[in-house]
């Protein structure tokens, strides 16, 4: 009768504290929404999207590994997808694989617009220095020098107001090739 009551008081203080770290994890995910919701972040769909801004090929066979390789020459300079769709407020995860610069100008701006005359050249540059789009007309984020950074890297841009922004990589003979594409951002 003991054993039992030790058992019975043992499971009855390990339901104890499931049920109690279950009702501080649901408070946490509480007070953590509340948090979202009172900044104007909504959780659901369309707030968060993906884009890869560069890929590193696989053919022919490209190894990475010991960080030798001539990795300029093993690049798809591509935006993927070609437009992207969250609803305002949302954010996008530029997914950045190789020597690329991300660059968001504002609603309605297009590729034509882009005066690819005013550049600067990388900090660190890799010989032969490309040129980076220095255009300030409408551009409303620019990412970091690629010539500072590692070739891969996240870099996360919110978007506050509904329209389509175009995104650009800032390398100019990237963007001259057609490395470009849209984030549509609706209310």
């Amino acid at each position: 009768m003991k054993k039992l009551r030790v058992v019975f008081l043992c499971a009855a203080a390990i339901s104890a504290l499931a049920v109690a770290t279950y009702l501080v994890a649901a408070d946490d995910q509480h007070t953590k929404n509340a948090h979202a919701v009172a900044a104007g972040v909504d959780n659901g769909p369309l707030t968060n999207a993906t884009v890869s801004f560069g890929a590193w090929m696989t053919s022919p066979p490209l190894d990475r590994f010991p960080n030798v390789s001539n990795t300029r020459t093993s690049n798809h300079h591509v935006v993927i997808p070609d437009v992207a769709k969250i609803k305002a407020g949302g954010t996008v995860n530029f997914i950045i694989a190789g020597f690329h610069q991300v660059i968001v100008y504002d609603d309605g701006t297009q590729p034509s617009d882009i005066d690819i005359t005013n550049t600067v050249l990388p900090t660190n540059p890799p010989t032969p220095p490309p040129a980076l789009i220095a255009d300030p007309n409408r551009r409303i984020y620019r990412g970091l020098d690629p010539s500072l950074q590692p070739a891969d890297r996240v870099e996360v841009v919110h978007f506050e107001k509904p329209g389509t922004y175009l995104v650009i990589c800032g390398v100019l003979p990237h963007f001259q090739a057609g490395m470009f594409g849209f984030v549509r951002v609706l209310p």
